[in-house]
């Protein structure tokens, strides 16, 4: 997990960063369609450049004592490459993931920007205060920083669920005894549809993913916000 996210943190708040600019200079889009817009390219962007350690991730996070498949991170790389069709085995559920990936971080960027702004604009006193690297410019206190951004992973992860359960499902492959269910996003997701239904199906284990993104986009867009500050860069 850490060798995937330092990578795919980077490359998305980069991507972010880049495709607003050049959705607002270049395009002409700006309000806050712009943010959505970027978020989704941004998302698209990581999940590519990242998705084989994503599908390693999982199959070695699915793993139970005493029935190893892989003894490690190369191990993995090299039993998939050479078991599961070579370099596209590295990306079986990756349409799904994009699919899912494009609701879950544009709302969550347009979210947290839309919250930011409007905080800044109606509430500047008792939520902002000047940046530490520059007095003129207003930030959101820390304290702001971390419930918008909680607030952002929560409605974007609601959103985009359903399709995180399929992505996961395909990405395990073979290691499920009902994959050859799971073989396209349309068929995964009326498989778990018709076997479970919606509540026990598409969306479970919501609650508990929540334990785990909400503090997560939190951390993520504070940090990303202190360290814009840090490198000057606002």
């Amino acid at each position: 997990m850490m060798v995937r996210i330092f990578p795919y943190g980077a490359i998305q708040f980069m991507a972010f960063d880049y495709y607003k600019k050049l959705l607002s200079k270049r395009i002409g889009i700006s309000g806050h369609i712009h943010r959505l817009m970027a978020g989704s390219m941004a998302g698209l962007t990581a999940v590519i450049c990242t998705y084989p350690l994503d599908v390693i991730r999982a199959r070695l996070a699915f793993q139970v004592k005493g029935e190893h498949r892989y003894t490690g991170i190369a191990n993995a790389f090299h039993t998939i490459y050479l078991k599961e069709g070579g370099v596209s085995g590295f990306y079986r559920g990756l349409t799904p993931t994009l699919i899912g990936m494009a609701p879950y971080a544009g709302f969550s960027f347009f979210t947290y920007g839309t919250l930011k702004s409007l905080g800044l604009k109606h509430f500047p006193e008792l939520l902002g205060r000047p940046s530490s690297d520059n007095p003129d410019v207003l930030v959101l206190k820390t304290k702001v920083n971390l419930l918008c951004g909680g607030v952002a992973g929560a409605i974007a992860q609601t959103i985009s669920y359903p399709l995180d359960v399929a992505r996961r499902r395909m990405q395990l492959g073979s290691v499920l005894p009902d994959s050859e269910k799971c073989v396209s996003l349309r068929k995964t997701l009326t498989y778990v549809y018709t076997q479970y239904g919606i509540k026990k199906g598409l969306y479970r284990g919501l609650s508990l993913n929540y334990i785990r993104c909400v503090p997560s986009q939190a951390v993520a867009f504070t940090t990303y916000e202190f360290m814009k500050q840090v490198l000057h860069l606002n």
